[in-house]
Parts: C-alpha cells; sequence; structure tokens
C-alpha cells in the first residue's frame, strides 16, 4: 500500500467556528459554563506534592535500580505528569484564575515535576494553534514534512517517534518565523525548572531523577497516554480533522479528551466540557470519537494507514484574534 506523500489538504476555514456560533444560537445557556476552575489549582498542587514524594521514595532505591523507577513512572508517573501538562493547557487559556499572571505562575509550577521546561513555549504555540489550525506555517501541532517523511509508517519508526515525540516538538518551532517564542517567562520557566531538579537530585539522589525524567517520556510518548496526539486531530478521513476521546481514562487526564467540545469553547474549564457535550448533544454525538486510547495506540503503531501525514492542511489562515 503506497503511503501518503502530504498531508490532506483543504481550501475551507476550520470548522469550530461554524459550530460555535451554531450551538450558541441554539443553546445560549451553553454561556453559562464560561470562565476558570480555580479548583483545579488544588489539583496542580496534590499532583507536583505526589510526584515529588514519588521522586523522593525512589531516590531512596538508588541508581543501581532504575528499573523500578521506569516501572513506577509507567503505572503512576505518566499519569500524573500527563495531568500536569492538562493543568498547564488550562492555565494557557486562562482557566484556573482570572488574572493573566497567576496563571503564568500556575503554568510555571505545574511544569516542575516535568523536569524540561516547556510550559510557557507551549503557551504561545498552542494558542496559534487554535487561532490558525491546519496552517503549516503557524500550527506547531502538525509535523515538520521532514519528519512525516523520516518516521513512515512502520510500527517500528511511529513507535520510535511516539518515544522521542518531545524531542520532535523543539524541531518544529523554528518553522513558525512569523512567532515570537522567546519572552522573560521562558527564562523564569527555565530557572524554577532547573531549580526543582537540582534540588531533588541534592536531597534524594540521581534516582528519583530517573523516575521524573521516565514519567515525563511516558506521559506524551511511548505509552497509550500517547494516544491523546492521535486522537485529536489525525484523520482517515479529512472529512473530519478533529475528535474526541470519551473513555474512562478522562477521569485522570482531566476531560482533556473532549477535544472537539474545547476547539468549540476553549473558554470552558475542564470540569464543564462533559456537561457542555450534554447540553448539545446534537451536535457532537454525529461526530466521530473514540472510545479507548488504548486501542487507537495500538490501531496508530501496526495500522499503515496512520502516518504522519495525516492531517488537514489549509494553505491560509484567518487572521489573529478570531479563534475560537
Amino acid at each position: 500500500m503506497p503511503g501518503r506523500t502530504d498531508f490532506h489538504q483543504s481550501t475551507l476555514d476550520q470548522p469550530h467556528r461554524d459550530r460555535t456560533k451554531a450551538i450558541l444560537a441554539s443553546h445560549p445557556e451553553v454561556r453559562e459554563l464560561f470562565g476558570p476552575n480555580a479548583a483545579t489549582a488544588i489539583v496542580l498542587a496534590g499532583i507536583v506534592v505526589l510526584q515529588t514524594a514519588l521522586a523522593a521514595w525512589m531516590g531512596g532505591f538508588g541508581v543501581g535500580r532504575w528499573y523500578v523507577a521506569l516501572a513506577l513512572a509507567w503505572i503512576v508517573g505518566a499519569f500524573a505528569n500527563h495531568a500536569l501538562y492538562v493543568v498547564i493547557h488550562e492555565a494557557t487559556h486562562g482557566l484556573i484564575f482570572h488574572r493573566r499572571l497567576p496563571n503564568h505562575w500556575a503554568a510555571i509550577v505545574a511544569d516542575l515535576p516535568n523536569v524540561f521546561p516547556a510550559a510557557m513555549g507551549f503557551r504561545v504555540y498552542h494558542l496559534q494553534h487554535h487561532a490558525h489550525q491546519g496552517d503549516y506555517r503557524l500550527d506547531a501541532d502538525i509535523a515538520n514534512r521532514w519528519e512525516a517523511r523520516l518516521v513512515g509508517r512502520s510500527p517500528l519508526g511511529k513507535a520510535l517517534w511516539l518515544l522521542c515525540f518531545p524531542l520532535f516538538q523543539l524541531t518544529r518551532p523554528p518553522r513558525l518565523r512569523a512567532i515570537r517564542l522567546w519572552s522573560a517567562w521562558n527564562w523564569v520557566n527555565i530557572a524554577a525548572n532547573a531549580t526543582f531538579v537540582a534540588l531533588v537530585y541534592w536531597l534524594f539522589g540521581a534516582n528519583a531523577i530517573v523516575y521524573l525524567t521516565a514519567s515525563f517520556f511516558f506521559s506524551v510518548g511511548l505509552h497509550p497516554l500517547g494516544a491523546r496526539w492521535i486522537q485529536e486531530h489525525y484523520t482517515l478521513d479529512p472529512s473530519q480533522e478533529t475528535f474526541s476521546y470519551y473513555g474512562p481514562l478522562n477521569a485522570l487526564a482531566l476531560n482533556v479528551g473532549y477535544h472537539t467540545e474545547h476547539h468549540d469553547f476553549p473558554g470552558v474549564a475542564w470540569n464543564r466540557l462533559p456537561q457542555l457535550r450534554a447540553t448539545a448533544p446534537e451536535f457532537y454525538d454525529t461526530l466521530h470519537s473514540h472510545r479507548s486510547w488504548v486501542r487507537l495506540w495500538l490501531q496508530f503503531l501496526f495500522d499503515p494507514r496512520y502516518d504522519l501525514f495525516g492531517r488537514v492542511e489549509r494553505p491560509a489562515a484567518p487572521a489573529p484574534g478570531n479563534a475560537t
């Protein structure tokens, strides 16, 4: 079966703006769901404390038992760090506090156990992803063309891509020449993470860092949670380019699976996304969705129809500020 050589092409605008308008016209009460959820800060604090405590525990085993740290990172740490990325995502959209400054600090604190500082960079390119979904020049969520060709369709290539997913993401922002990614907040983010990692190493030893690093890589890569990146926008049918996941892991992932709903209404906090879907079922029940991240993860790895070119690209982006 010959593979694709480029992304699915579309001259249509992204679908979310029209659906947002239609839902608001049919269900104006959806506006009552808008706004931040300060309780997310409690979730943030609890997970950061949990990951720090587990890192300390793993440090007690000594680096010679690194495999214990890897096992715990796969079973527990991946879910914890993934949830912290969802918290960062919430802060990016201003959905924890009403003011921008405390949301920035919330994102930086949530980023501490991730070892590698990314919260402030994520904030910039994720908001551009919403505003310019599918525009190769402005949407860092789309793989590089060379990246898609390199990974190909083989299970090994896709598994290595998932394992190294954070590294591949670092290669994408340089192509976004029209976006200024760096600010003083990036340096604050870097300094905070460096200080946290140094303290963890000094207090608990190298195996604590092994645990946190493994938790980070598993949370975004070669783990069933990695199916989230496939679920959101990879498609075998370009007539639909955004998908939701409605399986049980949403309970551990702060409803991040409700991705179509989130793109339609990025001003709705994670705890209200199920209510959004329940309010306007006629708009969501007719869309294709996923029920199992594990099944999708295995399908992505072993089904040759899935590759990194399975995304919709549109040549022209709407003007900034028009994102829903």
